[in-house]
């Protein structure tokens, strides 16, 4: 196993109190028996992209209290979380800023790579980002860090949905039904380009405190109604926390492959899971059937409203043929047994958290809503 020790940008272990709050910014999550086997295999410095992303901002916050100050590429270091802000190493830029990306990468010991665009009006934005910029990231690694190890967070989108509910396996062939997939996939043969140890990994869907598209079927769920395309959809979930503790095995070297799927090993129903979200949040919900033509006409319209600036917006047109495609699963276990890790949050434990929090930023209704 890599070891980080001399190595630069350590800090005391175990964490002190202000490592501990920002800890506590990641629920339902990770043992101390996991941080204490992982920490000894990182190899130091640790690169972060995507440090002010839903996934990202979660990962650097569980670096932070193992006592790492990582190195973040921002653009914006005031979107970093408040308890962790004062805890990193930041390099000002982006995957399209050659100067930044060498002083990001130089010296590194380990690169996680979790940077990329979901939403965009056209395929070349996401080709722009998702590719080119891991090719960017890729080449400063060859001139300034060639033997560092890189973890590349990809998508299933990269492989796209599966004929068999069961799931696709890491070794399908990759068949993306999306721009953003499409963008995927090619981001992870870029990433493959890397002369040092590369191990790419597929999350699913993901959701948890700070997320902003699995939000809209929580605030839904909050009325008793949640629009969903007809017809049966099984789909792969991971809850945030279990996202991050397979990025630190895989960043520690607990992998023996280049490519793996995570989330949960048993895929459900999406009814099912919308009814459970009601649920965790004290609500009754009803599933309202969508025919397909809606739900592009309105993947249609939000990208409208990206090209007029509205990039908050969740359904675009890309999003709309992810959401009418079936089955999004993926089969998890033995890319999970590679990593060592056993066990996942529930689905049910994980929004009961989410809602929490969500209500705790007045992201969804405090009280309840009677069903309009």
């Amino acid at each position: 196993m890599p070891s980080n020790e001399g190595a630069a940008g350590a800090a005391p272990w175990p964490p002190g109190n202000a490592e501990m709050a920002a800890w506590r910014t990641l629920p339902a999550a990770i043992s101390s028996e996991e941080t204490v086997r992982w920490r000894p295999s990182l190899t130091l410095p640790i690169a972060v992209t995507g440090a002010t992303g839903f996934i990202g901002s979660h990962l650097v916050s569980a670096l932070v209290a193992m006592g790492i100050r990582p190195r973040v590429l921002v653009r914006n270091l005031a979107r970093l979380p408040d308890a962790v802000a004062d805890m990193v190493e930041p390099v000002m830029g982006g995957l399209d800023d050659a100067a930044a990306l060498v002083a990001f990468v130089a010296g590194a010991g380990t690169v996680i790579h979790v940077a990329g665009l979901v939403r965009a009006p056209s395929e070349a934005d996401f080709d722009r980002v998702n590719r080119l910029g891991t090719a960017n990231l890729v080449a400063a690694l060859a001139s300034h860090a060639p033997t560092a190890r890189l973890v590349h967070v990809s998508s299933l989108s990269a492989v796209g949905p599966s004929p068999d509910p069961a799931g696709a396996g890491p070794d399908d062939p990759a068949l993306p039904v999306s721009a953003y997939g499409r963008s995927k996939l090619a981001g992870e043969r870029e990433a493959l380009c890397h002369a040092g140890p590369v191990v790419i990994l597929r999350p699913p869907a993901v959701f948890g405190p700070r997320d902003i598209d699995v939000l809209q079927f929580f605030r839904l769920a909050a009325f008793g109604w949640v629009p969903l395309p007809s017809g049966r959809r099984v789909v792969t979930m991971a809850y945030v926390s279990d996202i991050v503790r397979a990025v630190l095995a895989a960043a520690a070297g607990y992998s023996t492959g280049l490519t793996l799927n995570l989330g949960d090993p048993e895929p459900q129903a999406m009814t099912d899971l919308i009814r459970a979200i009601g649920r965790a949040g004290g609500y009754g919900v009803r599933v309202l059937p969508i025919p397909a033509w809606v739900v592009r006409a309105l993947g249609a319209l939000g990208d409208v409203f990206h090209v007029l600036g509205f990039h908050s917006v969740a359904l675009t047109s890309d999003k709309a043929r992810e959401l009418l495609a079936r089955h999004w699963t993926a089969r998890t276990r033995d890319s999970l047994r590679a990593l060592g890790i056993d066990g996942c949050v529930s689905f049910a434990e994980g929004a009961a958290v989410t809602w929490d929090w969500y209500r705790a930023q007045g992201w969804v209704p405090r009280a309840k809503i009677r069903p309009l």
